[in-house]
């Protein structure tokens, strides 16, 4: 389980970073990528007095990500297949593309198929100054997969393998085939209290208040920005 959350938390960092250097126009892209990013139809973000009374950023940080993200994203949104490139390039010896998904997924709120610079804004305002509850709900939310409420094992096994696809078949120690199951078994037996199959978001919360090493991985974000 260490092993899981280490290498959870090693993914979570190296995005947050990515996602900073997009939005503050540090990320370099392919020029096929901005002619790609700029045939899609133009999208202007709600105004900024509204975005800073939302979120944890000042007016003049939302000015300064908003030019870089328009900087990287002309058409100011952004799609899933380059979501996908701008994530994988973080992690060149394994596949990033399934768990690039499900972090795609929870940034779209909308489910609108495009991330939005209000939808990055708010993602990365609780990422990086919410609060811890607001952090692990981001979290949960990121797992539940189908939105039901609830993280079943299928779910868990799913994100777990996707994170091990992103690391890579070279990743040191070498992994078992069982070993996702391993993870996903040992989730349940700290995180579903009842024993009912399933976790939900409260388990999920308490579960995570109680693990020092969790509470401390959430501190690494804070200053990132």
């Amino acid at each position: 389980m260490a092993g899981c959350a280490k290498r959870c938390k090693q993914g979570l960092v190296k995005f947050v970073l990515s996602l900073h250097k997009l939005i503050t126009g540090t990320l370099k892209k392919d020029k096929i990528d901005d002619d790609f990013e700029m045939s899609i139809v133009c999208h202007r973000p709600e105004g900024l007095d509204k975005l800073e009374a939302q979120s944890n950023f000042s007016k003049r940080e939302l000015q300064v990500l908003y030019r870089g993200f328009k900087n990287e994203c002309p058409s100011g949104v952004v799609n899933e297949d380059t979501f996908k490139q701008i994530y994988a390039q973080f992690f060149p010896h394994g596949d990033a593309s399934s768990y690039a998904h499900y972090l795609f997924d929870a940034f779209d709120s909308a489910h609108s198929g495009s991330i939005k610079f209000e939808d990055f804004v708010m993602a990365l305002s609780i990422l990086l100054r919410g609060s811890v509850r607001e952090k692990l709900m981001w979290t949960f939310n990121l797992y539940d997969i189908n939105r039901d409420g609830y993280i079943n094992k299928e779910e868990m096994t799913d994100i777990v393998r996707a994170i091990y696809d992103m690391m890579g078949k070279y990743t040191y120690p070498a992994l078992k085939t069982d070993t996702p199951k391993q993870h996903v078994d040992a989730f349940f037996q700290k995180m579903d209290k009842n024993r009912d199959g399933v976790v939900t978001l409260d388990e999920f919360i308490l579960s995570c208040q109680e693990d020092e090493n969790i509470m401390r991985s959430l501190q690494l974000f804070e200053n990132v920005i």
